[in-house]
């Protein structure tokens, strides 16, 4: 692999783990939204990273390892390798993110791209609050299941893994100036 293929890997997954961030942060707007849109409380979202096809070493030694790899924020028994098959999810939202992230055949760097967002379709929790104009007949509201503590995690693992990928794409870059100079002399 060269630098340059090195740099797009750690670069996909700087834009992996930004996605992630979002979405944790989106979940945490969201966790005393008692009606969205479609008219029901909001559902925690869930990104789902996969193996880019570039490397096929690289890819299938992950997807023989453990079928379809899903990889981001999730709460514990709530998203597992078999994400996309689970009754308690929706299917997959696609994305494009577009560049070197589509996963779209050769020239594609090794690494991750995302796969896609999957809602959470676990019950709402039911808090009594009469006083709520969102409150049913019985008193009681839907809330968003979400767990600020579980969103801080998620959010501290997404921060934590761009900023490692950040230190790998100025380590690489280095590295091209150090070949530069050795190539001047």
């Amino acid at each position: 692999m060269n630098l340059f293929a090195m740099m797009e890997t750690s670069g996909g997954a700087m834009q992996a783990e930004r996605l992630r961030a979002e979405v944790v942060a989106a979940n945490m707007a969201n966790a005393e939204t008692t009606k969205t849109a479609s008219g029901s409380a909001y559902h925690r979202q869930h990104v789902v990273f996969a193996a880019n096809a570039g490397d096929p070493s690289f890819a299938n030694t992950l997807n023989t390892a453990t079928g379809s790899v899903a990889f981001g924020s999730a709460a514990p028994g709530s998203l597992t390798s078999s994400a996309i098959s689970q009754p308690l999810m929706t299917p997959l939202t696609p994305l494009n993110p577009g560049g070197f992230l589509t996963g779209s055949g050769t020239g594609v760097a090794p690494g991750v791209h995302i796969a896609g967002v999957v809602e959470d379709t676990s019950a709402p929790l039911k808090r009594y609050d009469p006083g709520n104009p969102d409150a049913g007949a019985d008193g009681y509201v839907s809330y968003p299941d979400i767990n600020p503590v579980t969103e801080m995690v998620d959010l501290m693992g997404a921060t934590r893994a761009y900023g490692l990928n950040s230190s790998a794409v100025q380590a690489e870059k280095g590295m091209i100036i150090a070949a530069l100079e050795i190539a001047k002399a």
